[in-house]
């Protein structure tokens, strides 16, 4: 009998309650007729699950032995066991459609997972799982509380996200430190920001590079110490009470400010050329 042991080196706390594992693959319900990717099944226990619901599944799992397993134990999956590192995966050439991701995510690297599903956001229409509570609060938090961050500044302008259940670090071989969480995120309507979107992301992080403070001293790295627009009230708020329409409208405010700037530095450089 084949028995994998958890690997530190992966991040790898393997769910043991079947009871948990069931509540997750009902997360995607009402998906059911889509394609679904699990993200890092290791032993298959939520794996079991998502076949019983009937589930069109392929799963992503780098942990070789973990692959050797899988193949062993779950002949539904010939052919749809993808021995891959996900984050480097390019899901477009796996899929020409909508579909959902799912896991029992690697505390370690679930940002990022959430991250790569954003640059999928015209593909992947759900998201669920399990994380790392605090991030899970994070991911779903609302203005004015402090928990929120960079990751649901730029998650919940294209997702609605849910924190569906506690769970106990009992629940896991071996238990982690902290408390996990399981979440639904749910792709919204909207299909653009109506501002500059590289420009909203630099906005977003140079807010809360300084959290502390007020906009009006947390943006100086991007504009300076001299904009004029400092004396709006917005300003006078801290990143983690801004709504996501009140990030839309900074970003445009320091897209009109920067763009103003170079306007005036062109027209220096005119100037000192003799160019009329």
């Amino acid at each position: 009998m084949m028995i994998i042991r958890p690997k530190k080196s992966l991040g790898q706390h393997f769910l043991k309650d079947r009871g948990i594992a069931q509540r997750i693959a009902k997360t995607l319900s009402a998906y059911c007729t889509l394609p679904v990717l699990e993200v890092g099944p290791g032993t298959g226990v939520l794996t079991r699950f998502l076949i019983d619901e009937g589930y069109d599944l392929s799963v992503a799992e780098i942990d070789m032995e973990s692959v050797k397993y899988l193949e062993q134990h779950f002949p539904a999956l010939s052919g749809r066991i993808h021995a891959e590192d996900f984050l480097k995966m390019k899901l477009e050439s796996l899929y020409d459609t909508k579909f959902c991701i799912i896991g029992n995510y690697p505390y370690y690297i679930s940002s990022q997972i959430f991250f790569k599903v954003l640059d999928y956001r015209e593909q992947v229409v759900c998201c669920s799982g399990m994380i790392q509570k605090e991030v899970a609060e994070r991911l779903a938090a609302t203005p004015g509380k402090r928990i929120s961050g960079i990751l649901s500044a730029l998650i919940q302008p294209w997702y609605d996200v849910e924190y569906l259940f506690t769970v106990s670090e009992t629940a896991f071989d071996p238990p982690p430190k902290v408390k996990s969480a399981v979440i639904r995120m749910t792709r919204n309507n909207r299909t653009g920001l109506g501002c500059d979107e590289a420009l909203y992301k630099k906005v977003v992080k140079t807010s809360f590079n300084q959290r502390r403070k007020t906009l009006r001293n947390s943006m100086k790295p991007l504009l300076g110490k001299d904009c004029p627009y400092y004396a709006q009230p917005l300003f006078n708020m801290r990143p983690e009470q801004l709504s996501i329409e009140q990030f839309i409208e900074l970003t445009l405010i320091a897209d009109k400010y920067l763009k103003e700037k170079e306007d005036v530095a062109r027209a220096g450089e005119n100037n000192c050329l003799g160019v009329k």
